[in-house]
């Protein structure tokens, strides 16, 4: 028999079928259980609600995990989640048909709120976002490793979240970086190095739609990071790319990702304001600018500052856009709506004197699904565009 695990109450009626409870719905309970231990959540009226991790010292105070009574949350119950997960990108989207990277559980969009896990050949990179799945790491690796025998793994859980959730994890060893491959282009992924999971992989069916639109043509890769949009159009006929990023780190992979595929791109270690301004100025265009800057904000407060950047770099890249060019650009700001973007990519156009035509708007891989009742697990939004004047 199992020992019934503590309990938490709610404060108000609870309708909702969302993972989060926030922690002033929450009455504090008398013996305070440990962040991210276990808990069975029960409603002002006594009925169960679920079941699910609780920390006092989050904002998010409960992350319900199961909303069937007699399932318990155990080693089996994470094996059979990350089975499912990884059953869902191996049989139905068929991922290993085009790459050997892709995420393999995304948080809440697999219902395992706090736990975000990529993989690149043979690396599992495991970042953990809440107390509860950091406390339960050695149940989801040893799932994890039933699905990759023999695979390598680095963990690690950013700052912020770990002051957010109250735990302390140093990070595992660095491991050696991942060769992986997508849609017959090579990439070097480094999670110890320049960024924090190694490679984007949520832009990779974006990546190969828009390579297909630039033989020929003069490219432009703004906030190129380690060369994934500029390396797919060399080796898909672009005549000339050029990258842009002010991150000597990330342009030092970049450049290493070019040689992998033996082609030649021209990376230039600038802040792209001041880059673009001057390129405008000379009027040095380009037939396709691709603008995929890092995340703006995590604070709802900021979310309007955030905007006004968006607008101001999406105002100067359209202004090196041939007439009849493409334009894609992209925000992975969770707290950006895609309503806000595509307003913002309008008054952009407006302040640019271009006329743009939107081709395509998108976002993350399928590797990156998200339940209609938790929008937060989604976050990128992608637009295509022809720039027509």
């Amino acid at each position: 028999m199992n020992e019934p695990l503590p309990t938490v109450r709610l404060k108000n009626a609870w309708r909702s079928s969302h993972p989060w409870i926030f922690q002033k719905l929450v009455d504090k309970p008398a013996q305070r259980p440990k962040p991210g231990s276990l808990v069975d959540v029960f409603g002002v009226d006594g009925e169960w609600i679920g079941r699910g991790f609780y920390n006092g010292h989050s904002r998010i105070a409960v992350r319900i995990l199961e909303a069937d009574p007699d399932s318990v949350v155990d080693a089996d119950w994470f094996a059979r989640k990350i089975a499912a997960a990884v059953g869902l990108r191996r049989e139905v989207l068929k991922l290993d048909e085009v790459s050997d990277a892709w995420r393999v559980v995304h948080s809440e969009g697999d219902g395992l709120s706090g736990l975000v896990v990529d993989r690149y050949g043979d690396l599992l990179v495991v970042e953990f976002f809440s107390a509860g799945m950091f406390r339960y790491r050695e149940w989801i690796y040893d799932a994890l490793k039933r699905q990759f025998p023999g695979a390598r793994f680095y963990s690690f859980a950013e700052e912020h979240v770990q002051k957010q959730e109250s735990f302390d994890f140093r990070g595992t060893e660095a491991p050696a970086p991942s060769i992986i491959t997508e849609y017959g282009v090579k990439f070097r992924a480094d999670p110890a190095g320049a960024h924090k999971t190694g490679f984007f992989a949520d832009q990779r069916e974006n990546r190969e739609w828009l390579s297909r639109q630039v033989a020929g043509k003069r490219v432009l890769d703004l906030c190129c990071n380690t060369g994934g949009f500029g390396v797919y159009a060399k080796v898909r006929g672009a005549e000339e790319v050029v990258g842009v990023d002010i991150d000597e780190d990330v342009l030092s992979i970049a450049k290493g990702n070019a040689k992998l595929n033996d082609v030649r791109v021209r990376f230039v270690q600038a802040d792209i304001f001041p880059w673009l301004r001057d390129a405008g100025n000379a009027r040095d265009l380009y037939d396709v600018v691709i603008l995929d800057p890092a995340k703006m904000t995590r604070d709802r407060e900021q979310v309007i500052p955030a905007l006004k950047k968006y607008l101001d770099m999406n105002k100067l890249a359209l202004g090196v856009v041939k007439p009849g060019g493409l334009f894609a650009t992209f925000s992975c700001t969770g707290l950006v709506s895609e309503e806000q973007f595509l307003d913002m990519l309008r008054r952009a156009a407006f302040y640019a004197n271009r006329t743009i035509q939107v081709l395509k708007v998108s976002g993350a891989g399928a590797d990156h699904p998200f339940l209609a009742n938790v929008q937060e697990s989604r976050y990128l939004k992608a637009v295509f565009c022809r720039v027509l004047d």
